[in-house]
């Protein structure tokens, strides 16, 4: 599933996009599709939830080799 902040950056794209063609009919398709990945942002979560990283070992800094 996508984050809210992926789908957020894409509508936020194609609204500057659709700022910037002159061609009207594209204009209002890609303001559709900001407007359409906008309402699929809106009930998520603010934080995305992706994978969290695995643990790290703890390695002390006077021995570099962790043993």
């Amino acid at each position: 599933m996508l984050g809210k902040t992926y789908l957020t950056k894409q509508a936020s794209l194609l609204l500057e996009f659709a700022r910037t063609t002159s061609d009207s009919d594209l204009s209002a398709k890609l303001i559709s599709k900001a407007a359409d990945l906008k309402s699929q942002a809106d009930p998520l979560p603010d934080k995305d939830q992706g994978p969290k990283p695995p643990d790290v070992a703890d390695i002390s800094p006077g021995d570099p080799t962790g043993r």
